[in-house]
């Protein structure tokens, strides 16, 4: 069995359209090979391992190479165009129930100073920043985003559902409009029921103070999970955003492929 940071044929017809093309008659140097590169970038991603620890007898390239690659990628919003071709794929096999979706966020540990960090309300005040995500209702990450370990659940929850893109992969209009939304207590403040209302969703979300919960809370809490068995997101290392970012959709985009070959295998 293939490393799960080697990429197949299959995998790579997806992503190579996505990948921006460097002009020809060009007078920088030649560019390693981006499927090589990306087999980098996905290596530091499943294993957590530094950038300057990247073996070099793995043949992908040193590791500035791919995290210049990361950057340049991540600025021509490669990764998050990723994941939404993966989104897209998994529509198309039948895999996506998004008659409703579900909100959650999970703290992780920042081990340097950095933007979108805080001290953790969870962890003892350290620094650290939160990893916020909407599932479809079968768990496939449709959104995730990145704020500071202090940023209260609720206040990104309008930025969650202005991301949801129109889902496509299947004949006839694509779907965009969340219809309903599942979420903890944490959600449950004025502010977040005006904005579903304005948006027109129906929400579930358990008040403040009851011992109300919403059947259905393990499907996202198993997709937290499964981001965070990619140990460059279980710590925060990177400084920038834009990159650790670039990581999460990169991330919620394997998810997707990796779901999508587990049920159409």
């Amino acid at each position: 069995m293939a490393a799960p940071w080697i990429v197949d044929d299959e995998l790579w017809a997806v992503i190579e359209p996505l990948l921006p093309v460097k002009p020809a008659g060009t007078p920088d140097p030649a560019q390693h090979d981006p499927r090589l590169v990306f087999q980098g970038i996905s290596f530091v991603l499943f294993t957590g391992i530094g950038w300057e620890d990247l073996p070099q007898e793995l043949g992908f390239g040193s590791g500035m190479t791919c995290w210049r690659r990361v950057r340049d990628w991540q600025r021509a919003r490669v990764f998050e165009a990723m994941h939404q071709a993966m989104l897209a794929h998994c529509n198309s096999a039948g895999l996506i129930d998004f008659d409703r979706v579900i909100a959650d966020a999970s703290h992780v540990r920042a081990t340097k100073g950095a933007p979108a960090t805080g001290p953790s309300p969870v962890d003892r005040a350290k620094t650290g920043s939160k990893h916020h995500i909407l599932t479809c209702g079968n768990g496939l990450p449709l959104v995730v985003a990145l704020s500071a370990a202090n940023v209260n659940d609720h206040l990104m929850l309008p930025e969650l559902l202005d991301r949801v893109r129109p889902l496509r992969g299947r004949t006839g209009r694509p779907r965009h409009r969340v219809k309903v939304l599942i979420a903890d207590k944490g959600y449950d403040y004025p502010r977040v029921h005006d904005e579903l209302r304005q948006r027109h969703i129906t929400g579930y979300i358990p008040r403040r103070g009851t011992h109300d919960k919403v059947a259905g809370r393990w499907v996202v809490e198993q997709s937290l999970a499964l981001l965070h068995q990619y140990r460059r997101l279980a710590t925060r290392w990177e400084r920038r955003t834009d990159i650790h970012q670039g990581f999460l959709d990169l991330a919620a985009a394997l998810t997707c492929w990796r779901r999508l070959r587990n049920r159409t295998r």
